[in-house]
């Protein structure tokens, strides 16, 4: 019984994230250069030919805004990088804005796969008259 007890007393430690055995703050001192070397191939094209004049408008937006503040972008094809962890942004759908928190998992994805453009219809079941069993049913 007391080996019970001294189980349920221990704390459990949250993991430190980690991407390549390197932990997130010493993610955010490298250059991008160097992060472009870790990441997957689509990232590493990305960082390699450069961004445009949208996606360094962005950027530029991420680095001057304050912690709090939620920062509104039409441009999905933007990499989440480790400076962005912790901000909050708004992506369009096409639809609306989905604000999205960024987390460390999310570095190397593209904005735009966090703010789904399509949204699941379930439909219910056929209407009268839909199939042959139902087309001489008796309407209430």
């Amino acid at each position: 019984m007391p080996k019970r007890a001294a189980r349920k007393a221990e704390v459990r430690r949250k993991r430190e994230f980690t991407l390549h055995g390197l932990p997130l703050p010493k993610l955010q001192e490298l250059p991008l250069a160097e992060l472009a070397r870790i990441l997957p191939a689509r990232a590493r094209r990305t960082l390699r030919r450069g961004f445009n004049a949208e996606q360094q408008r962005f950027l530029d937006r991420m680095t001057e805004a304050p912690v709090g503040k939620v920062v509104r972008t039409h441009c999905r094809d933007v990499l989440v990088l480790p400076r962005h962890v912790g901000r909050r942004v708004a992506i369009h759908n096409g639809h609306e804005f989905k604000e999205i928190e960024v987390r460390p998992e999310m570095i190397g994805h593209y904005y735009g796969e966090f703010a789904l453009t399509r949204r699941f219809e379930k439909h219910s079941g056929p209407g009268v008259g839909a199939t042959r069993s139902s087309k001489f049913m008796p309407l209430k």
